[in-house]
């Protein structure tokens, strides 16, 4: 029969092991492992202080002991080292010693105390302290016990921090996934999906339960056969050879809802093998496209009405010379100053669609630069209108100004430019009648509006018509144009902090109104 005390630390030793091989969390179990110390060794105080990944000593738990008295012993924990050469040999007299000083001190009644390291595969990853009140040395036998336990508690704890790291590590990647605009899907070598990241959800338009659990082809639907091997036709092939081998598709994704339409994706689908081989999980990335084609489509209409805008008056400037240099015919004064102004006017058009062109690439590459001076714009405005009178004979050209219209701060080439458009514009479009250049005084700003007497704009036009390239379907048949001048003129008002807009409430014609902040 063992004696009752060997029962009893028989007991406490199942008792911590089962604790430590059930529970994961350090404090739990160090508070654990505490308790039954302090009670095998008969003490009455103690504490387990552990190192941190960053190397500094934190005491996690204690009994017994006001909570000043740990936070003034953290920093004399430090002395510790944290990688000896033989671990299991690592005495702690020095700081044993400075603690019993510092308990009596401090008139807490504890004597005599013990410290031991938690070592846990040839690693010191934290020390316990007990105390007693009585003078009575901790005896070898005592120090051998609660190295028992220390040691199972250090490796119960090793394993709860790489568990708490394993959990952070999935938290991490949870939050990565969770936060990725494109939308990501991981699936098992049969193509079952394990995980579906939000953006994925948002992408098909559809809940993310109802995509997990589900296989590849039931949620990946193409609206019409893809650009490239799907993920099926490339494993009949072999893919995956390599850990490196990537498969791309482009294509139309139908989603949730019926009649949405479909939507522009490309998907990138990469293994994830092990060291020996074996595929354990395919990740599929779906990246909308929309605004690549949105770009390839505008890339296409900007090469369409270049080629066009480009073909007329190239046209002409090789048709009016040809005739002119016509060695069989002579030609009077007047029909060549004709020819000639006909061939300046157009070499004028194609010199002004560089400028645009200029100005477009010069606003994608970092906005568009303004020299600011003091500005009397009625009368700049008044040059421009005599001037553009000239290149009409069906419209009338008013320009309606106050007579005390305060100085402002701009760019004066860039406000003949928005003018200029807006004029030209007014002059295509509106087949005769009156054109007016009003301006307005306004407590913080001058607003200055170009209107008309044409069809007007339509409802269905007037969001785009600031857009780039953009021209009104109804109009473009009609009229000549890249498409930039607007775009162009809102890019200069709004780099003077101004803004632009089109006036719905004017009635017949078109009104295009913009705002410039006044010198207050």
């Amino acid at each position: 029969m063992l004696p009752d005390f060997r029962v009893r630390q028989r007991d406490y030793f199942l008792e911590l092991a089962r604790a430590l091989t059930q529970e994961l969390d350090v404090d739990t179990l160090l508070e654990r492992t505490l308790t039954i110390s302090m009670e095998v060794l008969a003490g009455h105080a103690g504490l387990i202080a552990l190192r941190s990944e960053t190397g500094e000593w934190r005491i996690r738990v204690s009994h017994g002991l006001p909570e000043a008295f740990l936070k003034f012993i953290e920093p004399y924990l430090a002395e510790i080292p944290p990688a000896p050469e033989d671990p299991e040999n690592l005495e702690l007299p020095g700081i044993e010693h400075l603690l019993k000083e510092l308990t009596q001190t401090a008139s807490l009644g504890l004597v005599t105390s013990v410290g031991l390291p938690l070592i846990a595969r040839q690693t010191v990853v934290g020390v316990i302290f007990i105390f007693r009140n009585y003078l009575t040395l901790f005896s070898a036998y005592d120090r051998k016990l609660l190295a028992g336990f220390a040691n199972q508690a250090a490796i119960a704890v090793q394993n709860a921090q790489f568990y708490t790291a394993v959990r952070r590590e999935r938290q991490r990647m949870d939050a990565l996934l969770d936060s990725a605009a494109d939308g990501i899907l991981i699936l098992t070598p049969n193509h079952l999906i394990q995980k579906c990241n939000p953006a994925l959800a948002r992408i098909l338009n559809i809940r993310r339960e109802d995509v997990e659990g589900k296989t590849h082809e039931e949620i990946i639907h193409w609206a019409k056969p893809p650009m490239g091997l799907t993920l099926v036709q490339a494993e009949a092939g072999g893919w995956p050879l390599t850990p490196n081998a990537q498969l791309y598709i482009e294509g139309d994704l139908q989603r949730g809802v019926e009649d949405q339409s479909p939507l522009p994706v490309g998907i990138t689908y990469a293994p994830l093998i092990v060291q020996d081989g074996l595929l354990v999980n395919i990740i599929a990335t779906v990246r909308d496209i929309t605004r690549f084609r949105q770009a390839e489509e505008m890339k296409s209409t900007f090469i369409s009405i270049i080629s066009h805008e480009l073909k007329t008056p190239v046209a002409l400037i090789k048709g009016y010379v040809g005739t002119l240099r016509r060695e069989d015919a002579e030609w009077d004064k007047d029909v060549v100053e004709d020819a000639l102004a006909v061939i300046e006017d157009e070499a004028d058009h194609l010199t002004a669609m560089i400028e645009n062109l200029l100005d477009a690439s010069r606003l994608q590459a970092g906005g568009l630069p303004i020299k600011r001076s003091d500005i009397q714009l009625a009368s700049m405005i008044a040059q421009i209108a005599e001037r553009m009178k000239t290149q009409t004979s069906r419209h009338e050209i008013v320009v309606d100004f106050p007579e005390d219209f305060p100085v402002i701060l701009a760019d004066e080439k860039r406000m003949r430019q928005i003018i200029t458009n807006l004029v030209s514009n007014a002059i295509k479009y509106s087949p005769e009648g009156e054109i007016r250049i009003r301006g307005q005084i306004q407590p913080n700003d001058v607003v200055i509006c170009v209107s008309d007497q044409g069809p007007g704009i339509a409802s269905e036009d007037i969001p785009h018509i600031f857009d780039r390239f953009y021209r009104a379907p109804d109009m473009a048949k009609y009229t000549k144009g890249a498409g930039l001048g607007l775009y162009l003129t809102r890019a200069i008002v709004e780099a003077h902090e101004g803004r632009i807009w089109v006036d719905t409430q004017s009635g017949q014609g078109a009104r295009i109104c913009f705002s410039l902040p006044r010198q207050v």
